[in-house]
């Protein structure tokens, strides 16, 4: 077993032409259409593949699995187009940095990119009319440690060739890193929300305490509720707009992110959680006035784990960016008891890449978290709210309830907003020099027509 032997480091051997490529040079590496894999054998899924360089060192294997046998994929130079931008290198065995998934997802006649595994445990998939945003990984080790994180690698993918007429597409893969070694089975159905399927064993080689199960990567530059010292044409730029979370105690919670100034972590303590994902709500065009980014066609992702994962926390990490261009946002599970070593430790769960996430309740929904100064040392923060069990409702029953620590709440006012057919939650609160936590939602007497806005305003 892999994880019984010493950890070797990733073969990063190349050409000495495609060892420092830039950004242009690599993006002008491509792989060529008709060569993909099952390309011409009336299959509903094809493979294309990715070259070694930039970014992209290590070498990858991948192999097709068919009639109960793992055949290698070999590397060949010619299955790529090259322009003029790289220097000339030999033809030689070197594998691949990865590979990317297509199928007939928005039409019969036309196989769209589903998904991509590329660099390190790094993959990401889209639905039906999306496009590409937020990023999975197969594990996370020390995230946000100050000794620095440790970032598994996939080693190794089998491509099971699909049946005829085949819904789904099995992808196993082989993760290692310097303290453990992990097993997956991916099975992906393509779709108005694509699903992956996900069996996980995983293999410490050590004691494993600062493990994320389940990890994503989003970017949040800026949205209503974080503007400070934003000088953009747009109203918000994001990938995912909030952290939602539904745990053990059947609760719903909405964590809008921000772009802090400082490093912000924070931990939803839970029993057997029942599931929580990086949310794009945001579905308006207008409210981000990007033709080319089309930020309200980026995928929301939700895990759902299958089966007791015990004690820990859905981990959220906020890290300051001045640019778009850098993913700064993370989120996972962290079990409590850390992952023992020599032994083995096995997860299943689903995740679910489209416009939203699976609804588990008529609950309202937080849609938009609105904040601006309001006075010396003040802040306003105002809230909207949609969903079905607010249509119709007497404004005289609704009640808004916030609380805040190290602070005071005042003027809290609950409306129907005749705009957007929901309601409205506003109030202020004094801010000094220190974070302070809040949290809000709108009631019925002592039921909760919402779920619950939980926030962190940092200075």
């Amino acid at each position: 077993m892999l994880a019984g032997k010493p950890y070797e480091a990733p073969d990063e051997k190349l050409p000495s032409a495609l060892k420092d490529l830039d950004y242009d040079q690599y993006r002008s590496i491509r792989f060529l259409p008709e060569r993909a894999l099952w390309r011409g054998k009336n299959l509903p899924f094809e493979a294309q593949f990715f070259h070694r360089g930039f970014f992209y060192n290590n070498r990858v294997n991948i192999f097709e699995v068919a009639d109960g046998k793992a055949i290698e994929l070999k590397y060949r130079k010619a299955d790529f187009s090259f322009g003029d931008k790289v220097p000339p290198f030999e033809d030689s065995d070197l594998g691949f940095a990865g590979f990317r998934i297509h199928a007939p997802m928005n039409r019969p006649d036309y196989y769209d990119e589903v998904c991509v595994f590329l660099g390190a445990s790094y993959f990401r998939a889209v639905a039906k009319g999306q496009t590409y945003g937020l990023s999975a990984r197969g594990l996370s080790i020390d995230t946000g440690e100050a000794k620095g994180e440790e970032f598994p690698l996939f080693k190794a993918f089998w491509l099971e060739r699909p049946a005829p007429g085949a819904t789904s597409l099995v992808i196993h893969a082989l993760l290692d890193s310097k303290s453990c070694a992990a097993s997956y089975r991916f099975t992906v159905r393509p779709g108005d929300t694509t699903v992956f399927d996900v069996e996980m064993s995983v293999y410490p080689r050590i004691e494993v305490p600062r493990a994320g199960l389940a990890p994503m990567t989003s970017m949040f530059f800026f949205g209503p509720n974080d503007r400070n010292a934003v000088d953009d044409f747009r109203p918000s730029v994001h990938d995912s707009d909030g952290l939602a979370v539904f745990n053990g105690k059947g609760e719903s919670l909405w964590r809008p992110l921000n772009n802090p100034r400082d490093l912000q972590i924070s931990t939803f303590q839970d029993l057997n959680p029942r599931g929580f994902g990086l949310m794009q709500r945001e579905r308006n065009f207008f409210a981000y006035q990007d033709i080319e980014s089309s930020f309200e066609k980026r995928p929301s992702l939700w895990v759902e784990p299958i089966g007791d994962w015990g004690e820990g926390g859905v981990m959220l990490f906020e890290i300051p960016t001045k640019e778009e261009v850098h993913d700064n946002i993370a989120a996972f599970w962290r079990p409590k008891t850390p992952l023992q070593a020599k032994g083995e430790h096995n997860y299943t769960y689903r995740l679910h890449w489209g416009p939203d996430s699976p609804k588990p309740h008529s609950l309202a929904r937080f849609t938009r978290s609105g904040i601006g100064a309001r006075g010396e040392d003040a802040r306003l923060f105002v809230l909207d709210l949609v969903g079905e069990n607010l249509k119709g409702i007497d404004p005289a029953g609704v009640k808004g309830v916030v609380t805040a620590e190290k602070s005071e709440v005042k003027n809290l006012v609950t409306q129907p907003n005749p705009h957007t057919g929901g309601w409205r939650l506003s109030f202020q609160c004094q801010v000094k020099g220190e974070p302070i936590e809040l949290r809000a939602l709108l009631t019925e007497g002592d039921k909760p027509l919402s779920e619950v806005w939980v926030y962190r305003w940092a200075p």
